[in-house]
């Protein structure tokens, strides 16, 4: 099949099997125009705990299909590669989650979306890079311990002041956001606008004019309306999604660009396959699901 027999094809099957299709804004493009809904992780948690469809296929990392799970557990979930995985997710093991706690005992542990299952069943609250602040600031204490992106974490904690104990992990993707190449394009559209994500290290966030979440960058552009051209300092997907709410405007990406693997492995075959066949289903224990969702619901309830 050709990409549009195969978008058809899916389109037929989605209603066959009265399924939905999430997607994160860092999928392949044609990935991200099959799907019903794109968003970030925050945005994709709050549509996953809305869905009323009993099949779910999400196009994303491991640890969001996850998320979904948890938030659905009479729901079918399948991600179409199980070897997506997230690097940053594997920083914060459940033996290293549980030896810090043994000697952080008074503090409070937040864990960012990009966590696996069993960790977030041993935290107290879970955030993404869309709520992290608001989050941090409905803590009522000076003892939190924030894991596993050390970045944004650092980002937090100057956006707060709160004092908080960083993990020492990082998105491998964000990390190498290339300082050179950023101010490289600076020079070649100086009036444009740098918007990057906070998984950056603190030396690229500050010479950017909007930190924020890729959900947030929709935002951000939708304030500066006088704005014709933005540099996307996030991974590379991030481009498409942004070009196509917004076809009137630039969206350049650094020359040496970010590019998520894993997140590349979703590709338009593997969603068809995904629906036709079923595969690959989601499944967690039971007793991690109800314990993460626990912090999951926590961070959901901060508006």
């Amino acid at each position: 099949m050709n990409i549009d027999e195969m978008k058809t094809e899916i389109g037929r099957l989605k209603k066959e099997k009265n399924a939905i299709i999430l997607a994160h804004n860092y999928q392949l493009p044609e990935v991200q125009d099959i799907a019903d809904f794109t968003g970030d992780s925050l945005e994709l948690a709050r549509k996953a705990a809305s869905i009323t469809e009993p099949v779910i296929v999400f196009c994303g990392v491991y640890f969001m299909a996850e998320t979904a799970a948890i938030l659905n557990p009479d729901k079918k979930v399948l991600i179409p590669d199980m070897q997506a995985g997230c690097p940053l997710a594997d920083f914060a093991t459940l033996k290293q989650v549980r030896e810090w706690k043994k000697v952080y005992l008074d503090h409070v542990f937040v864990a960012y979306v990009n966590t696996h299952a069993e960790t977030k069943a041993e935290i107290d609250i879970c955030c993404t890079s869309g709520n992290a602040e608001k989050v941090i600031n409905s803590i009522d204490s000076d003892k939190i311990v924030f894991l596993p992106d050390k970045n944004l974490g650092d980002y937090i904690r100057r956006k707060t002041g709160k004092p908080m104990v960083l993990w020492e992990g990082f998105c491998v993707v964000h990390e190498k956001a290339d300082f050179d190449s950023i101010m490289e394009a600076k020079a070649m559209y100086p009036e444009a606008l740098v918007m990057a994500h906070p998984e950056c290290p603190r030396r690229v966030l500050d010479i950017a004019d909007e930190v924020c979440s890729t959900g947030q960058m929709f935002g951000a552009v939708e304030r500066h309306p006088e704005v014709r051209q933005f540099i996307v300092v996030t991974e590379c997907g991030m481009v498409h999604a942004l070009s196509k709410r917004f076809p009137d405007r630039e969206f350049i990406a650094p020359e040496k660009q970010m590019r998520c693997a894993n997140m590349k492995k979703i590709t338009l075959p593997k969603v068809l396959d995904s629906l036709k066949y079923g595969q690959f289903e989601v499944k967690i224990d039971p007793v991690i699901a109800e314990k993460a969702k626990r912090s999951i619901v926590k961070m959901l309830e901060i508006k």
